[in-house]
C-alpha cells in the first residue's frame, strides 16, 4: 500500500494546477495584490499561448504571466482573513539578530525573502528591518525595502481583511507597541 498511495498522492498533485479567472484577486511576489483583469491569447513564435492580464492595484502596472507558469512565478491566492492572526504572530515574534551582518548581506537576504511571494517572508523582512530602525539608521537600500515590505503586507492584509489600507497600517503599527 506504501508505495500505492505515494503515486496516488503524485497524480493529486499534477491537477491541481491553480487557476485564475477574470476579476479574481491574486498576489504577485514582490509586486502585491493584483487583479486579473482578463485572460488572453497570443501567438509567441508561432504557438499560441494563453496569459492572464493581471493589473497591480497599488500602481496600475499590467503584468502578463502564462498561464502555464502560475506556480514558477509564484502567482497565488491572497490569504484568507483566517490567516491573518497567524502573520500577525510572525511580526510579533522576536527576529534574529540581523545586526552582526553588513547591510548588503541584509539587503540581499531579505530581498530573496521578498521574491518568494510568500506573506510570512514579508512579514518577517517588515519586523527585522521595522526593529532594526529603532536601533540605528537604516541604508537607503535598507529603507526601500521597509517600504516594499509594508506596502506588500499593507495590500494583501488590508484585502484579506476587506479593510481600508490606512486602518491596516495602524492595526500593523499596534502590533509593535
Amino acid at each position: 500500500m506504501g508505495a500505492n498511495s505515494k503515486t496516488t498522492k503524485v497524480k493529486q498533485l499534477s491537477t491541481t494546477k491553480k487557476e485564475f479567472a477574470k476579476g479574481d484577486l491574486a498576489v504577485y511576489p514582490a509586486h502585491g495584490v493584483g487583479c486579473i483583469e482578463s485572460i488572453e491569447s497570443k501567438q509567441i513564435n508561432g504557438d499560441t499561448m494563453n496569459f492572464y492580464m493581471m493589473k497591480i492595484v497599488e500602481n496600475g502596472m499590467v503584468i502578463m504571466i502564462p498561464t502555464t507558469n502560475v506556480e514558477s512565478v509564484g502567482l497565488r491566492d491572497v490569504i484568507p482573513e483566517t490567516e491573518v492572526p497567524e502573520v500577525y504572530k510572525v511580526m510579533k515574534k522576536k527576529g534574529q539578530g540581523a545586526d552582526n551582518q553588513t547591510w548588503n548581506r541584509r539587503y540581499r537576504e531579505y530581498m530573496d525573502k521578498i521574491k518568494t511571494g510568500s506573506i510570512y517572508d514579508v512579514a518577517e523582512v517588515f519586523r527585522d528591518l521595522f526593529n532594526l530602525r529603532l536601533e540605528k539608521d537604516l541604508s537607503f537600500g535598507e529603507r526601500k525595502l521597509l517600504d516594499t515590505a509594508q506596502n506588500l503586507l499593507v495590500q494583501e492584509l488590508s484585502t484579506a481583511k476587506d479593510i481600508e489600507e490606512e486602518a491596516m497600517m495602524q492595526e500593523i503599527e499596534n502590533l509593535f507597541n
